[in-house]
């Protein structure tokens, strides 16, 4: 099953690092826009090639700005990065030249404010109301999504998200991410899920070569999630191989490539128009 047929529009015409891959969701108001960017069409040298927008990664620094600059001229609107750290922290967006802060999703009810997931194997999601007045985006690894006491990201998105429109119908688009039969984990992630959410086991099946590995669903698991939330309306993801960062070299996987600073990181970003 291929992913959607419309391109995540910009507005701004087809650029080689926009995933043309990825649908504009269905459901996503006029007065909101969002995107997905690649690997490709950057200045970035190996093994960062080519557009990558992490700045903690190794790369140069003055090519990570470039391409930031690039994706928010493409965007028409300032762009708000955090420091993510598989957690479930969720903050308000803040505008350039602030301190960055520490979280795993952000939020705006503002026009021209465009909240940034960077990833590289994760999966980002992207929320908005059916009104078109709230937006954000989460980024959720298997850290985030187990959280602590069954609370992980997404819940602690979406309570947010209530508390700022609670009598809002939500809608969420899930991006790529490593898939269903690459990623890979130890007996201890399955266990921690089965202590918290014994429910969601069936999302993790025995590695067919590795004794003592498993293969864990995370856009399974996320969806599951958001049936558990209320959220019926999400889109994207649906665990086939084109969502697959490790699978497809359009997109930057950690997994894939190497350590924590041997591949860049692409973002997921979504605003209310101005």
């Amino acid at each position: 099953m291929r992913p959607d047929t419309s391109t995540l529009a910009t507005g701004h015409g087809e650029q080689p690092w926009l995933d043309r891959h990825t649908l504009r969701p269905r459901g996503l108001p006029q007065t909101v826009g969002a995107c997905m960017s690649l690997r490709t069409g950057g200045t970035s040298p190996a093994p960062w090639q080519s557009f990558n927008l992490g700045d903690h990664v190794g790369d140069d620094p003055a090519r990570v700005a470039h391409h930031r600059d690039v994706l928010a001229r493409a965007v028409g609107h300032p762009l708000c990065f955090v420091n993510q750290v598989h957690g479930t922290g969720v903050v308000r967006w803040q505008p350039p030249g602030h301190a960055v802060q520490q979280a795993d999703a952000m939020w705006s009810d503002a026009q021209g404010e465009a909240c940034v997931i960077m990833v590289a194997d994760c999966l980002p999601v992207l929320w908005w109301d059916q009104q078109g007045q709230v937006v954000a985006a989460s980024h959720a690894g298997w850290r985030g999504l187990l959280g602590q006491g069954g609370v992980g990201v997404l819940e602690a998105t979406h309570a947010q998200l209530q508390r700022r429109a609670p009598q809002s119908i939500w809608h969420a688009w899930l991006g790529p991410c490593i898939g269903p039969l690459a990623f890979e984990v130890g007996a201890e992630v399955r266990a921690a899920f089965e202590q918290d959410h014994p429910q969601w086991v069936a999302f993790f099946q025995p590695h067919p070569r590795h004794a003592g590995k498993w293969l864990a669903d995370l856009p399974g698991m996320a969806r599951a999630r958001m049936n558990q939330l209320g959220v019926e309306q999400v889109g994207g993801n649906d665990g086939s191989a084109q969502w697959c960062t490790h699978s497809e070299a359009r997109y930057f996987s950690h997994r894939r490539d190497g350590s924590p600073r041997g591949t860049g990181r692409m973002a997921a970003v979504i605003w209310r128009q101005a």
